[in-house]
């Protein structure tokens, strides 16, 4: 009991933190309780409690280091397994040639109330126009976006059409 305010300032020293510090005190105790065969009686307690102390930081520190290694071994090795996002990446990017082909109030109105979340009233008051020409707008906006996915300029825009087959008119 009289080496504990040393362990603890040892401790204190090597993790840089109090909490850290109890924790490898109370390691570093039940190591020494568990070897205590291996103290020589003729020896300094207080050096003997210290290089538990010392051990149980450097097993720690290798093992959390070891750990932290695998950790980032397995990531590269997940990312390396992981499918491509090419698909997701070409659909974001003719959803968003798509709405910037929008009109420019258009895709204000549209922006503000669907990506913001705006109501109507604020996105209105954003925007200093009255609510029915905001709805008009967002209408608008949305045919327009329906016909450019839909529509003949789909093709435009990188989708894929179907020949032959049921979708083909001529069978």
């Amino acid at each position: 009991m009289g080496q504990l305010a040393v362990l603890r300032r040892y401790a204190r020293s090597l993790t840089r933190s109090d909490a850290d510090a109890e924790d490898l005190v109370h390691d570093a105790l039940v190591r020494a309780y568990e070897r205590k065969s291996t103290f020589r009686q003729a020896g300094n307690l207080r050096t003997w409690l210290l290089s538990v102390l010392h051990n149980v930081f450097v097993d720690g520190y290798r093992s959390r280091h070891s750990a932290t290694g695998r950790v980032e071994q397995a990531a590269v090795l997940a990312e390396a397994h992981l499918l491509p996002p090419q698909d997701h990446v070409v659909r974001l990017a003719q959803i968003r040639t798509a709405f910037l082909s929008l009109a420019e109030e258009q895709r204000a109105a549209l922006h503000l109330v669907a990506i913001e979340g705006l109501s109507y009233e604020d996105a209105a008051a954003t925007l200093g126009i009255p609510v029915g020409t905001l709805m008009s707008r967002i209408a608008r906006a949305r045919a327009a976006l329906r016909e450019i996915e839909d529509g003949p300029a789909a093709a435009n825009i990188g989708h894929l059409k179907i020949v032959g087959g049921r979708n083909d008119k001529a069978n």
